[in-house]
């Protein structure tokens, strides 16, 4: 059955930085786009970036460009956001999804992990 698991999670001050891994099972990475959201309290989830299936291209919502970069490991079935420059409004639950390419709307992705906390103060 399909799975994705987030991991890295944690509190982290200001300024610091953490890698989150998105670890999948059942079914073929190599097919497949992830794409990285986050939703803290109260807020709707939003789109962080996005890395394609096709020829790897990444993509990245304007308050984490710069800082936040996406990557994947198709032969260990894992992706990665590794995130630099943390602020504290970067707090949130961090989820990856599957989907067919970099979608749009959050209802088109085809698969979602459990998320992961991130957490972001002095």
């Amino acid at each position: 059955q399909v799975q994705l698991v987030e991991s890295g999670g944690g509190l982290v001050q200001p300024g610091g930085s953490l890698r989150l891994s998105c670890a999948t099972s059942g079914f073929n990475l190599d097919y497949y786009a992830i794409g990285w959201f986050r939703q803290a309290p109260g807020k709707e989830r939003e789109g962080v970036s996005c890395i394609s299936n096709n020829d790897g291209s990444t993509y990245y919502a304007d308050s984490v460009k710069g800082r936040f970069a996406t990557s994947r490991d198709n032969g260990r079935n894992t992706v990665f956001l590794q995130m630099y420059s943390l602020k504290p409004e970067d707090t949130a639950v961090y989820y990856c999804a599957a989907g067919n390419r970099c979608y749009v709307e959050l209802f088109q992705w085809d698969y979602w992990g459990q998320g992961t906390q991130v957490t972001v103060s002095s």
